[in-house]
């Protein structure tokens, strides 16, 4: 009988993301052990779950005794309880990388550093502070939380320089505890996402650009490979390596980016696996949650490669009828243990083809069966 110690993968945080990490780190013989505040986290319904808050340290110590590795299902936890936890046991990514994420001004900054044009953008203080962003950036434009905002909460879009007094009523209160930026508007022709994985030896991959589509500021539709040209993702490639060696980052991450007039401009960072690699599941040779677990536990990485072309549903808000998915050639669905509620993402759903045309064709039966033909309307037509 094998006296072999089977590695824990500890995960802060309880959501669907730890979820899938946990799914895909058991056929590698790795156990998951998630830590979240609150009991009912869907995490829990796959692996263990320790509840305890961010602060409460002396759980968060004995939880760090019990993993190997730790990494993250959000990038909303403190920063100083990464670095707490650094003494005790591996994090990655680093806290250094989890705080630039965090921090909207500190993020864009890099980007330029990097080499990554962004949108302009000042920091706001105070309401002077956004009169004179006005002025220098113009409107439209978008006020933002520096911190704590994730799909289109904490923002306020201007639509001209008189929206101001608005714009303030609606985050001013916030400037002092989580600070804001002014981000001017981009007349974008397209959203794209890189999702990258560097592993602890530095090696370092990625998988076909990502297009994207979002409703009320939250993904709504996905497509990989992205119909795109080869100069594109040359470039994300080379940018995401910049910026992964700049923060030696261990594990997946994705790059937001906007394209107009040919060029890419970075929007944001997510330090952890994201929404819009979600079709990595079934689409590609080694998804990016499998491939997150190896990287965080010094494993060899696997092959980032399309098996073809796919699309992703989001499920926001409550989850349709599965059967249309289920009857569906080559769809998978995802159900993440949710309670419904407004604004919540609480599923997925993956389709899949050998090519553009044969998606465009099951795609649009889909879509037809489920009754969501303005969503995938978009993604049909990139398509074709």
């Amino acid at each position: 009988m094998s006296d072999r110690k089977q590695p824990v993968l500890g995960v802060l945080g309880g959501g669907q993301l730890a979820r899938m990490l946990a799914i895909a780190a058991a056929p590698l013989g790795i156990k998951t052990l998630a830590v979240d505040g609150a009991s009912d986290a869907c995490a829990g319904q796959v692996a263990p779950l320790v509840v305890a808050e961010w602060t409460d340290y002396a759980a968060l110590e004995a939880f760090a005794g019990q993993v190997d590795a730790v990494t993250f299902d959000f990038e909303n936890v403190p920063a100083e309880t990464a670095r707490r936890l650094v003494e005790r046991v591996a994090v990655h990514p680093s806290p250094q990388a989890l705080a630039i994420a965090q921090d909207r001004l500190a993020e864009k900054t890099l980007f330029r550093e990097c080499g990554l044009p962004t949108p302009e953008f000042m920091a706001v203080d105070t309401r002077e502070d956004l009169a004179r962003a006005l002025t220098t950036i113009g409107a439209p434009a978008i006020l933002k939380t520096r911190r704590l905002g994730y799909d289109g909460k904490g923002q306020f879009r201007l639509k001209t320089v008189d929206d101001a007094d608005a714009a303030w009523a609606a985050l001013g209160e916030q400037a002092a505890t989580l600070g804001l930026i002014l981000e001017a508007f981009v007349p974008f022709e397209r959203e794209l996402s890189v999702i990258a994985v560097r592993g602890r030896d530095g090696d370092f991959r990625i998988w076909p650009l990502t297009q994207n589509w979002h409703v009320d500021g939250v993904l709504s539709m996905s497509l990989a490979p992205a119909p795109t040209i080869s100069e594109l993702q040359q470039r994300a490639t080379a940018l995401a390596k910049t910026l992964a060696e700049r923060l030696d980052y261990v594990g997946v991450f994705a790059l937001e980016l906007f394209v107009k007039d040919g060029e890419l401009l970075g929007n944001e960072m997510a330090p952890r696996v994201h929404n819009s690699g979600h079709w990595t599941i079934e689409g590609a040779h080694t998804s990016q949650f499998e491939n997150h677990v190896r990287a965080v536990l010094g494993l060899p990485l696997g092959d980032t490669g399309a098996r073809g072309v796919s699309t992703m549903f989001n499920w926001i808000g409550d989850l349709p009828d599965a059967a249309p998915v289920l009857r569906a050639i080559d769809g998978h669905w995802h159900d993440y243990g949710k309670q419904a509620r407004p604004g919540r993402k609480v599923g997925h759903a993956t389709l899949c083809a050998p090519d553009a045309k044969e998606l465009a064709t099951r795609l649009t039966e889909l879509a037809d069966a489920l009754d969501r033909g303005e969503q995938a309307g978009p993604v049909v037509k990139a398509l074709r």
